[in-house]
């Protein structure tokens, strides 16, 4: 059978705007590139089944400093981070940032230092719900899917939680 010159015509167009509506534009400022996204969205590590914290959003909060072998320590808006004597063999510039959203979490920097031995991080949950369980430090991919739930103290008197940590990441304040 043969179709009609209209409807060839109108067939050729519907499958030229198809395929120009599919293609990608200028991505803005906030638009993950594909190398990006696909990091973000295949963690190395199986996520964990634990919930996060619902808290009412902290302010964004970003602090540096320089910390050598001697050890120091961050603050990181009501967070903190504790570095050892001897966890750094040189001076590094640490970053950390409290980040904006429903749950009380921190990204740490440069991203995937090692430490020779363990940091201590405190995460503090005051402007969250009050939930009975145990709160955990969890660390989490950017997605906060968490990855892994290292051995964690809860303070529930004062509202805050700690763990030591080897590496620098994205933590949050699970249960």
């Amino acid at each position: 059978m043969k179709w009609p010159r209209s409807s060839r015509v109108f067939g050729s167009l519907l499958v030229l705007l198809l395929g120009v509506s599919c293609t990608t534009g200028d991505g803005g400022p906030t638009e993950i590139s594909l190398t990006e996204s696909d990091a973000l969205l295949r963690p190395s590590v199986e996520p964990v089944a634990v919930e996060l914290l619902v808290c009412k959003a902290q302010r964004y909060e970003k602090a540096s400093k320089t910390i050598g072998s001697e050890g120091g320590s961050l603050r990181i808006g009501r967070h903190r981070l504790e570095i050892p004597r001897g966890a750094l063999a040189s001076r590094v510039t640490i970053t950390g940032e409290q980040v904006i959203g429903e749950v009380n979490s921190v990204r740490l920097s440069p991203e995937g230092l090692r430490f020779a031995k363990p940091a201590r991080l405190r995460l503090d949950y005051r402007n969250c719900s009050s939930i009975f369980p145990q709160k955990r430090v969890a660390y989490t991919d950017e997605l906060l899917r968490v990855l892994e739930l290292p051995p964690s103290d809860d303070y529930p008197d004062d509202e805050y939680v700690t763990a030591e940590i080897d590496h620098f990441s994205r933590y949050a304040v699970a249960y």
